[in-house]
């Protein structure tokens, strides 16, 4: 180790550049993982925070359910007499509005039942009030685009009124933030007409007519016991035509949640995969211009272990050193851009993250252990001449 370490201090200039390679490398693949993090919980922060352990659909929707499948009320009245699941109705749609002191938003308006176990409630305000159906609770991103508790939302072309009665986490949907409403505001907002007079007065706490509405919902959001079988929700599924996924697999059918995990888990795999080849490609350039040294240590008694030992300790040390550098380089990214940019990059999926690319690191470095423990120790002794 101490030789190593001479080596290191002697070839400064070299193992500097390797470790700086190290460093691009690691704080690349760290930002790139804080993107796909972020970009994750930008597009289905508010599915993962819904207390649910499965989404039904309506039966034939094969893709992007969120936006095609609707159920009615009878497949709502069906599931909720089911005596293994809970299960409400929920509603999903993406919209426009502007309050009345003209701040302009985009917003994902989830339709909840007031008091359901899907209502988020209210970390600050009040929550949804079946009494009130124009209320409105919004999650903290809107909150930083200027809405504030008391505002009059009116959602863009439809004229429909909302009131801004409570403020709750963060939460988005298809980037969009997120704002929960009642079901009778969600279908009046889904269903109705640009242009179209509606008998509302569109008032805190009145009370919203909306018979002349399809009585549908996006799907049902459903909490399931922990040993229910998949037999049990599939025979549910046949007597409500519909079509029942865990939630897990309910993300997929978030706008653009597949497309952007593929694109960055693959800028990702080929940033894996191009560490080990550096790495090894500047390991391999040094064994080959220490050869005469390796050979001196073998004459002199080294043992091929020793040698190894060496030179994994070398490339221990720059590729640890070098991944360090990265890992505070990422996270320097993450601080800097805040919340400007959908970056998340929690401590435990960075030490995940920069542990693998040191592992594939020292892995690059393994491709030189042949050419160390078969150097001939007769170099030394002029059987080259």
């Amino acid at each position: 180790m101490f030789l190593a370490l001479l080596e290191l201090k002697a070839a400064r200039g070299r193992f500097l550049l390797m470790g700086s390679v190290v460093v691009l490398v690691a704080a690349l693949v760290g930002i790139v993982s804080g993107f796909t993090t972020g970009l994750g919980d930008d597009t289905v922060s508010a599915l993962r925070r819904l207390p649910v352990t499965h989404i039904a659909f309506a039966e034939g929707t094969k893709s992007d359910q969120f936006a095609r499948s609707l159920i009615d009320r009878r497949t709502v009245a069906g599931w909720t007499k089911e005596k293994d699941v809970e299960a409400t109705p929920l509603g999903v749609a993406i919209t426009r509005g502007t309050t009345d002191r003209e701040v302009e938003v985009d917003l994902a308006a989830f339709g909840v039942e007031p008091g359901a176990f899907t209502d988020p409630g209210a970390e600050k305000g009040h929550r949804l009030d079946a009494g009130a159906p124009n209320g409105i609770v919004v999650s903290r991103r809107l909150v930083n685009d200027g809405i504030r508790i008391g505002d009059t939302l009116t959602i863009d072309r439809l004229g429909i009124r909302l009131k801004v009665t409570g403020i709750t986490g963060h939460s988005s949907y298809g980037h969009v933030p997120v704002a929960y409403v009642t079901t009778d505001a969600w279908r009046r907002i889904r269903f109705t007409t640009p242009g179209a007079r509606t008998t509302s007065t569109d008032l805190p706490g009145a009370r919203t007519t909306s018979t002349d509405l399809p009585g549908q919902y996006t799907a049902m959001a459903l909490k399931a016991p922990a040993g229910l079988g998949g037999q049990t929700l599939a025979e549910a599924d046949r007597r409500h035509n519909t079509a029942t996924v865990p939630l897990q697999d309910a993300l997929a059918a978030a706008p653009g949640y597949d497309g952007e995990r593929l694109t960055m888990t693959s800028i990702q795999t080929f940033l894996f995969l191009i560490a080990p080849l550096v790495v090894g490609a500047f390991f391999a350039v040094w064994t080959v211009q220490r050869t005469p040294e390796l050979a001196l240590l073998r004459a002199m008694g080294a043992s091929r272990r020793r040698l190894l030992g060496h030179t994994l300790a070398q490339a221990a040390v720059v590729v640890a050193a070098g991944t360090a550098v990265g890992a505070a380089l990422a996270a320097a990214v993450g601080l800097l851009v805040g919340e400007q940019v959908p970056f998340s990059l929690p401590a435990a999926t960075l030490t995940t993250t920069m542990a693998a690319v040191a592992l594939v690191g020292l892995a690059g470095s393994a491709l030189t252990l042949r050419r160390v423990t078969t150097v001939d120790p007769m170099t030394m002794l002029g059987a080259a001449r």
